[in-house]
Formats: C-alpha cells, sequence, structure tokens
C-alpha cells in the first residue's frame, strides 16, 4: 500500500509535525518531518542532514519505531548496505484520533477498557502483563481506601478487546524472535523499543496465525497504590522494573491498538446515525443488528457486507424492540426502497437476502458532508445549485438557472463564486474544431472525489490551525499555568496530610482574582479549541473513509 501511495501534501506534513511535537517533542519533530519530506535514508544521512548527535537520532527514531510511526527496511542498494527509516505519514495522523479511540473503548468496555487502550497507545505497544499490572494499579489508585482491583478483571477486559478485535498482536520481525542481537544493527536495541517489536515490517499482523490469540499469562494479584511522591517516579519505575524481574509467560509477545477495526466501528456508528437521522430509531436499529452480524464475516475493505436473509436478521434483532415480522418485512423494503441505498436487496431466498452496501453509504456520507460544507460557506441557494450539478451531472448554465429557479444574475454569481472556490467543475465541447465560444457547450459538473479529496487536504489544515492556536494560547500564559500547577499540588499534598481549612485556604489565595479569571478564560478557549478539533476530524474520517474505499473498488 505504501508503494503506491500519493506523495505527502504539504498540509500533511505540517499537521504531522504539529502531532509530533505535542506527543513527543521537538527533537522527535524535527527527525520526523525529516523523514517525511525526504523519504527512506539510513542512520548516517538522517544524521548529517538533520544536525543532531548520532544518539539523539537513535533515541528519536527508537520512540517513533515504538508507536509505529516509523518502518525501518533493509538498505535498498542490496545485501549488507545499511538498514533505511521510512516515516509513516497515516500512522501519524491516527494521533489526532486517539482521543475518540479512548472514548470508544470506555463506551465499549467501561474504564478499564479505556484505560487498557490510553497504555496502549500512549506506550505504542506493550505485553498483556504489563498492561494488566499497570491498568490495575492505575485504577486502585483511585478506589476507596482498602478497596483494589484484581489482575483477572483487567485481564478478562483485555481478552475481550483481543477479541473483538480492537488489540492485535504486533507482528514478529523477520524470524529475529526476541533476541536483540538479531535485529538490525542499526536499529539500537534499547529498552525502549523491545527489539521483538520493534518494526512493524511490511507484512500486516493480520497475515500471522496468532494475530488475535491470548497468551496463557498467569498474574495472580491485585492492584497496588502508590505511597510515595510523584516526584521521584522515574527512579522507582526503572528500580521497580529490575526488582520485577518474574516472568508472567507471555514474554516477548506485543500488542497493539487495531485502528483498523475502530475505524470499521466508527464507520457503522455513521452510518446508523445517518439511517436513523433519514428514516428512524426502529430502521437504525435494523440496520444496527445486520452490522453486529456482518463485522466478523466482512473485511474492512468490502464494498457490502455478507447477504443476510430476512429470517437470520428477524432473529437476531434485540428482545426488548418487539418487531413482529410483518412490520420487519415492510421496514427492510422501506430501507431498500430509500434513494440513499444504505441497505441492498441480494437475493429471494429465506424470506429475501440483505445487505448493508458500505461503500456505496460512504459515498452518501461524504456528498452530504461536501453539501453542508458548501451550504456554510456560501449559503443556501448555492447549496441548492451544487446539489443539482450532483444529481444531474452535466447542466449548461441556462439549465442551472431554469433548475434551480434562480434568477439568471445570482445563478452566475453563485456558479462563478463556486467555480473560483473548485466546488464546481467547467467542461467545454466543441461542435467545430476551432472552439469559437458562439459554437461551443460550456457545461458546468461536480467531481465528487476530488472536490473531496481537496477539502480533505482543507481539513487539515484547519486541524494543524487549531493546534498551533492552541500551543500558542498555552505558550502566552505558561508562567500562569505553571503556577496553578504548583498551587494544584501543594493543596493536594496538603489534604492528603490532613491539613487544617484555614491552611487550605491560605495557600488557594495564593492566585489573585484576575490572575483566575484570565485561567478561566483560556480553559474556554483550549476547550474550544479541543472540540473543534474532535469535531473536524470526524468531517476528516468520513472524507478519508469515502476516498480510501474508492481506491479499493
Amino acid at each position: 500500500e505504501e508503494a503506491h501511495r500519493p506523495k505527502m501534501t504539504v498540509q500533511e506534513t505540517r499537521l504531522c509535525g504539529l502531532l509530533l511535537r505535542e506527543h513527543f517533542g521537538e527533537v522527535v519533530e524535527k527527525v520526523g518531518t525529516h523523514l517525511l519530506r525526504s523519504g527512506a535514508q539510513n542512520l548516517r544521512t538522517i544524521v548529517q542532514e538533520t544536525n543532531l548527535s548520532v544518539d539523539l537520532v537513535k533515541k528519536c527514531l527508537c520512540v517513533l519505531v515504538q508507536h509505529g510511526a516509523c518502518l525501518f527496511i533493509a538498505g535498498r542498494k542490496g545485501p549488507g548496505s545499511p538498514t533505511e527509516y521510512r516515516a509513516c505519514c497515516d500512522r501519524i495522523l491516527r494521533v489526532l484520533r486517539y482521543p475518540r479511540y479512548i472514548y470508544t473503548a470506555k463506551t465499549l468496555y467501561g474504564d478499564t477498557g479505556e484505560l487498557i487502550i490510553e497504555e496502549l497507545l500512549q506506550r505504542g505497544h506493550m505485553t498483556m502483563s504489563s498492561t494488566v499490572k499497570t491498568v490495575a494499579d492505575r485504577l486502585t489508585q483511585n478506589m476507596e481506601e482498602g478497596h483494589s482491583l484484581d489482575y483477572s478483571d483487567v485481564s478478562s477486559t483485555f481478552s475481550k478487546l483481543v477479541e473483538t478485535h480492537f488489540l492485535q498482536r504486533c507482528p514478529p520481525v523477520g524470524g529475529a524472535g526476541t533476541s536483540g542481537s538479531a535485529a538490525p544493527a542499526e536499529a539500537p536495541a534499547t529498552p525502549a523499543a523491545p527489539a521483538a517489536a520493534v518494526s512493524k515490517a511490511l507484512p500486516t499482523p493480520e497475515s500471522f496465525p496468532d494475530c488475535y490469540t491470548v497468551p496463557q499469562v498467569t498474574l495472580v494479584g491485585r492492584g497496588k497504590r502508590q505511597l510515595v511522591p510523584e516526584d521521584g517516579e522515574d527512579q522507582r519505575n526503572a528500580k521497580r522494573a529490575k526488582m520485577n524481574s518474574e516472568t508472567h509467560g507471555d514474554e516477548g509477545i506485543y500488542w497493539q491498538v487495531n485502528f483498523e477495526r475502530f475505524h470499521q466501528h466508527f464507520r457503522d456508528q455513521a452510518i446508523i446515525s445517518a439511517v436513523a437521522n433519514k428514516l428512524d430509531q426502529t430502521s437504525s436499529e435494523i440496520v444496527r443488528t445486520i452490522l453486529r452480524m456482518s463485522e466478523v464475516t466482512t473485511s474492512p475493505t468490502a464494498t457490502c457486507t455478507k447477504p443476510l436473509s430476512a429470517n437470520e436478521i428477524f432473529r437476531s434483532l434485540p428482545a426488548s424492540y418487539n418487531i413482529p415480522r410483518q412490520i420487519l418485512d415492510q421496514y427492510l423494503s422501506l430501507l431498500v426502497d430509500d434513494p440513499m441505498e444504505f441497505v441492498g436487496k441480494s437475493g429471494e431466498s429465506g424470506g429475501g437476502m440483505f445487505v448493508v452496501n458500505l461503500h456505496r453509504a460512504l459515498a452518501n456520507l461524504a456528498r452530504a458532508t461536501l453539501e453542508s460544507i458548501v451550504q456554510e460557506r456560501f449559503g443556501s441557494r448555492s447549496a441548492r445549485i451544487f446539489r443539482l450539478l450532483l444529481r444531474k451531472r452535466h447542466l449548461e448554465q441556462k439549465q442551472v438557472e431554469d433548475f434551480a429557479m434562480i434568477p439568471a444574475k445570482e445563478a452566475k454569481d453563485m456558479l462563478y463564486s463556486l467555480l473560483s472556490h473548485n466546488l464546481v467543475q467547467l467542461q467545454e465541447i466543441p461542435k467545430t474544431p476551432d472552439f469559437a465560444p458562439s459554437r461551443t457547450f460550456y457545461l458546468y459538473t461536480v467531481n465528487q472525489l476530488p472536490t473531496a479529496r481537496m477539502l480533505l487536504q482543507n481539513c487539515y489544515k484547519t486541524v494543524a490551525n487549531l493546534i498551533e492556536r492552541r500551543l500558542f494560547e498555552t505558550k502566552e500564559n505558561k508562567r500562569l499555568l505553571e503556577k496553578s500547577q504548583r498551587i494544584e499540588a501543594i493543596l493536594a499534598s496538603l489534604q492528603a496530610s490532613g491539613a487544617e481549612p484555614e491552611q487550605l485556604s491560605e495557600v488557594e489565595e495564593m492566585i489573585s482574582a484576575p490572575e483566575k479569571q484570565q485561567l478561566d478564560v483560556l480553559r474556554l478557549h483550549v476547550n474550544k479549541l479541543d472540540s473543534a478539533e474532535n469535531q473536524v476530524d470526524e468531517t476528516i474520517f468520513i472524507l478519508e473513509s469515502y476516498i480510501n474505499s474508492t481506491s479499493t473498488s
């Protein structure tokens, strides 16, 4: 897939750089964006061109490889040539969706699921035993005194996430086993990047038979609280790692988040809510049932789900929905006749065979997104012209005016402004070879795919602007934020040691009223920017899914 991926755009590179800076710091950003711009390079070239020390570059590559944001491949100059590193733009852009992955895990599998996904996203990949321990300790920390969480509870949630394919094993590196020596010489096998899972070499995780097999882990115990103050945490963790050399039976088996599976879930949710908005709740439940039944049997790139008979759908509907069989048939025929074509009929056996047209649904969702963007930017009458061109394909200017029922002067203005923003294209069809204007047809048309590609780049630009704005806001108020964090830390430690209310109020007064007001305004701004980022990402997801679906079909 990487080989024929189009070259990265300026907007994608800029956004990847900002995401790397925000999550891993400026040095990693420098190495990452350098690799994105220059393609595959060996260690020596990266060191020369970035002017960083070998040690720093190695550490940056370790971080990127650990998070799957960089692959290493055998040198292209034949055997024995130095290993080359290549950054993966798509994987870095996934960072933007982290909050959504974590929130989805929380809604499906509760707090435990949320923390498992959060830990794995934070660290790139981990073994099952260390994930279970960390999550149990974190949950115990938030429980009442005297309560703790059993490791087995976390293990069972972990197994469920693997069963439903939200987690998968990292593919083993070209038969390197777990020995550090077998890793390529230039990929430093430091503790930060275990050699076993250091590279997501080109085969996909699913091409290995054990991709979704949970290993036998011997973990007995409960989560422990941290009793020491937070400051010396790093040294403590290092000591603890040395002391905890006990084995759990899953050494060398690393797990990562399966983004494709989450995307499948998001896509299904988008289809279900579109059906609910267009028709009603009951029809969306029927579509939900069809999607749930074909989750495991349908490949992520399939154009439609596997056919299911009306009888099977009827048996699988949730018990709380008391839909009689006749009503179900009426609903199914209503869904099939709907112009959005979310559901299609593929045969007559067993009361009729039904499928969900995934690619057609994505095309319709993308189309609705384009229409709403035009409506927001150019008003409802321009949106009417845009919809008309989408439906009729090619129209002359006079036909646009007549069909849209808009006066000629206004229709011209609207068409030209859409044309200048590249949302509408103009096609010339000459009657004679000399292209004389009087003997040429000028047809307006909308090409959905290139328009979606252009708007996707606009979305990347928007998100990058939002992130830059947020970084600027926090940098401007850095001193104030540090002060409020210090005061919060003092308050927390005083409360833990059971201090008097007077002492607490004294500490609280260290922040003046104007400063408090400034902090509130800042928090409001940052929250707005955050939620705007998440909303733009929903648009990005629909446009990306649609564009990817056209390249596979």
